[in-house]
């Protein structure tokens, strides 16, 4: 059946390009629920926990997730939009946010030696998970302009 609504166009397959950044993105995401989850375990060990906070921090956090995710999906399907608003939204807004506290903490530091005094296994836990979150949009955003994907992303 061609030509009808109920007619399925072939769809083509991204090109390897697009596939990398996709697959960064998800790399992202599980970073950042990574962190999230380390961050709210920290938290619910200590006495006072506001497990109110806590849960709306997770909320929020998971209703961002399904939101980038959802245009990460749409990206890979050739959406030009989904490509603008990853490239502002996680490559600007998303990478100042997961940069911010170390760059202060670094510049607040009086000798290189005081950013390891309180070093913790959550910390070290969380720092894995950011460089791992940051490397993988420093992939995914470059990625999404290779040629073969602008080509991709044509109307």
């Amino acid at each position: 059946m061609t030509g009808t609504a109920f007619s399925i166009r072939p769809r083509t397959h991204p090109p390897r390009s697009v596939s990398v950044a996709f697959i960064g993105l998800v790399i992202a995401l599980l970073c950042g629920v990574g962190e999230a989850i380390t961050y709210t375990a920290v938290q619910l060990d200590r006495t006072n926990a506001d497990i109110g906070s806590l849960t709306t921090g997770l909320a929020v956090r998971g209703v961002i997730y399904l939101v980038v995710l959802g245009v990460a999906v749409h990206m890979a399907r050739g959406a030009r939009w989904a490509r603008i608003v990853l490239t502002f939204g996680i490559g600007v807004i998303g990478m100042a946010s997961l940069i911010i506290e170390p760059l202060a903490a670094t510049l607040s530091a009086r000798e290189i030696g005081d950013l390891f005094d309180d070093l913790t296994a959550t910390a070290v836990i969380t720092g894995i998970f950011r460089t791992a979150h940051i490397l993988a949009v420093l992939v995914a955003i470059p990625a999404m302009y290779r040629p073969s994907a602008r080509r991709y992303f044509r109307p």
